[in-house]
């Protein structure tokens, strides 16, 4: 008996230390972070923001967290906020919890001119476990038209170039925006979402 409670002790006292050890990790200046405008928190890529929290690995949960603070505190920011909020606890396996936070994320339809909706729509059916919905909300982004609006830059092959500087090959980006992401889900279906979303998963387009 004695032997049972030392051991029951022992494994108490090591899962405790392990949580103490992963909140010290994902530490932050919550006040900090919470009075940054919008671009610095949201957009200060790579590590800037709440991104600081949500890029070390263990710490998706308490970036999803500082997010809601976020939003919660300015409730006029924008749904690109939501949708990162929403990423963050699908990243940390919480896929029911973040389902309602990215169905905020969409956009008015007359407003949705590369194919947002179908994004989210695609994300959640996969987060939902619906392949055919998935499958669906996949074949809806590849017919999205490519725009004519002034200053969009040429679409070659399927993909927009961005200039650069001289002398150095364009950037280029596939067209419908995210639909490489979401033939990674359809690829990596019935996985973690954290794997899913990554580079290999992804068609190889080289």
């Amino acid at each position: 008996m004695k032997k049972i409670l030392m051991i029951s002790f022992f494994t108490a006292f090591s899962v405790n230390a392990t949580n103490r050890q992963d909140a010290d990790r994902c530490a932050y200046d919550r006040e900090a972070l919470l009075s940054l405008d919008e671009k610095a928190f949201d957009q200060d890529v790579p590590n800037g923001g709440w991104r600081k929290i949500g890029n070390m690995p263990g710490c998706e949960a308490a970036a999803a967290e500082l997010i809601a603070a976020y939003r919660e505190r300015y409730p006029d920011s924008s749904s690109t906020v939501a949708w990162h909020q929403g990423q963050m606890l699908a990243f940390s396996g919480m896929n029911k919890q973040a389902i309602p936070v990215l169905e905020s994320s969409k956009k008015d339809p007359a407003r949705d001119v590369a194919g947002w909706n179908h994004y989210v729509d695609a994300t959640i059916a996969f987060l939902s476990g619906d392949k055919e919905s998935l499958e669906r909300a996949r074949d809806q982004l590849a017919t999205v038209p490519y725009g004519s609006a002034p200053g969009m830059p040429p679409l070659v092959d399927g993909f927009m170039e961005f200039p650069t500087q001289p002398g150095q090959p364009p950037i280029r980006m596939r067209w419908p925006l995210n639909i490489d992401v979401v033939d990674g889900l359809v690829k990596c279906f019935g996985k973690a979402y954290s794997e899913a979303y990554g580079p290999s998963c992804r068609p190889d387009r080289s």
